[in-house]
């Protein structure tokens, strides 16, 4: 199946350390923008978090745990990767990750 690129919005709607949604065809996606050493890294994962049944993944801490990136779900605290998807505590949950891309200042994710 082949990815398809959706633009969402202006880079600098995006706010840094931080998450928003994005409704991408009738799909949640939380998007987040990490400020590392490196400048600004974008990430998306699943806005749905699979252990408290809500659309709410948007609104987790971002951080890192052994230097991989994640988000901690606003509700029970769970840590998932923001490269990969995969719950830290639980291997029986995870998010789905997409690709994320930067192109004339306007951020594109692929569903």
């Amino acid at each position: 199946m082949t990815q398809q690129w959706h633009d969402i919005c202006e880079e600098s709607d995006l706010v840094k350390n931080s998450g928003v949604c994005a409704l991408i065809d009738e799909q949640q996606v939380a998007i987040f923008t990490l400020k590392n050493k490196d400048g600004i890294t974008v990430y998306a994962v699943s806005n749905w978090d699979p252990i408290g049944k809500a659309n709410v993944m948007y609104r987790g801490i971002v951080g890192s745990l052994g230097g991989e990136p994640v988000v901690a779900s606003p509700l029970y605290k769970e840590h998932y990767s923001l490269v990969t998807g995969r719950c830290l505590e639980n291997d029986e949950v995870s998010l789905s990750a997409y690709d994320v891309r930067i192109d004339d200042g306007r951020v594109l994710v692929a569903l």
